[in-house]
């Protein structure tokens, strides 16, 4: 079926038709009054859905542009860095802090698997002299659908006097993630994910630990300064010219965001991923997460039966009923396969992917009770 593609993955993630009408405007001047305008309106409503007081900074990037503004403002050369690692962008922490020349210590757990707060209580309080500046870590973590206690991580690490660097690109907007409330010292995410608008923006918030932190920082970033976009969002402007038309979008996005309401956004998300992790229960499939507590709302990692390939799937489902699902990636890569339940997805998109991947498990020769899946899907969709 063509032109009738719908995005099932960790991101990008579909788009409301009212944010992409927006978005396919002229451009307007970046530092005209009219911008500007709708600027203050973002940067007020971005604080809104980050739960924060501080300033939120918005750069033209990807998410990883996001956490090299965290790092690159934070980080002198020497520094001990400890990064949680529960997967691929986990991981990414820890090499850009290397590349800003850190001492950098990791702590890894298998794919699908979370840190757990004993073993880095245990090794902050072994850190006596407090050598240990930046600890990174990831909530939602994009590669596995596994999500860190993020809340329980982040007070131990404040309580160690440490400051936490945190990874929410699939998080924010789509999991409780309250930082002035919880302690994040710095959060980050992007505009692909739970913010429905395409790639290209990006997010960070700073607390006033981690401004005291920049202000020691030796060589701190010149695109991604912090004093720099602290100073345009005062004014209602941007440091560099920023991409107009995506910023409009979410401004729009936002808008349907705050009506909502951030509570019940993360209910949905919630609801959701909750309900097709039973639905893929219910058809025999094994999860690289086991147990819902350490489950992200927004990727659902599956483990392929024996004697089926990610390929097949991810080629079927495509082919047959232009639906993309996500590949792994580096070592997951051919073994697993990741739907996203992420942003601008309704319960109809959810009833439409599990039917057609019940179709595709049953042509290729997983044996399981068809209709069990979206039968147990739209009873937990409707209690």
């Amino acid at each position: 079926m063509k032109d009738k593609s719908f995005l099932m993955i960790p991101g990008p993630t579909p788009v409301p038709e009212s944010v992409l009408l927006e978005i396919a405007k002229h451009p307007i001047g970046h530092r005209s009054s009219e911008f500007s305008s709708i600027l203050e309106e973002v940067y007020e409503n971005l604080k809104y859905v980050f739960q924060t007081k501080n300033d939120v900074f918005m750069y033209t990037s990807s998410g990883t542009g996001a956490m090299c503004a965290a790092l690159e403002n934070l980080v002198n050369e020497g520094d001990k860095v400890l990064s949680l690692i529960i997967g691929n962008f986990g991981n990414r922490w820890a090499k850009i802090a290397a590349s800003r020349g850190a001492n950098v210590e990791k702590i890894e757990v298998a794919p699908g698997e979370v840190i757990d707060p004993t073993v880095l209580k245990k090794r902050l309080d072994e850190d006596i002299n407090k050598e240990i500046k930046i600890v990174t870590l990831t909530h939602s973590e994009t590669s596995t659908g596994a999500a860190n206690d993020i809340k329980t991580l982040c007070s131990i690490i404040k309580a160690h006097g440490a400051i936490s660097v945190v990874d929410g690109v699939t998080s924010v907007c789509a999991m409780p993630c309250k930082p002035d409330e919880w302690g994040i010292d710095v959060l980050i995410s992007g505009s692909q994910k739970g913010f429905m608008i395409p790639p290209g923006l990006a997010f960070l918030t700073a607390s006033e630990r981690a401004w005291k932190v920049y202000e020691q920082c030796k060589h701190p970033s010149f695109y991604f300064d912090w004093a720099a976009h602290k100073k345009s969002v005062q004014a209602n402007s941007t440091p560099f010219t920023p991409a107009v038309n995506l910023i409009s979008g979410l401004n729009v996005a936002l808008r349907m965001i705050k009506k909502e309401g951030i509570d019940n956004v993360n209910a949905r998300h919630k609801k959701h991923a909750m309900a097709l992790r039973k639905a893929l229960k219910a058809m025999n499939m094994t999860l690289l997460v086991e147990n819902d507590e350490n489950a992200s709302y927004a990727i659902t990692s599956i483990v392929p039966p024996q004697g089926i390939t990610v390929p097949d799937i991810r080629k079927s489902l495509k082919e047959d009923y232009d639906i993309v699902v996500a590949n792994g990636q580096n070592q997951l890569k051919d073994k697993i396969f990741r739907m996203g339940t992420l942003g601008f997805v309704c319960d109809r998109d959810l009833i439409a992917s599990v039917g057609a991947l019940e179709a595709v498990m049953h042509k290729l020769g997983h044996k399981f009770n068809l209709g069990d899946g979206v039968k147990t899907l739209i009873e937990e969709l409707n209690k």
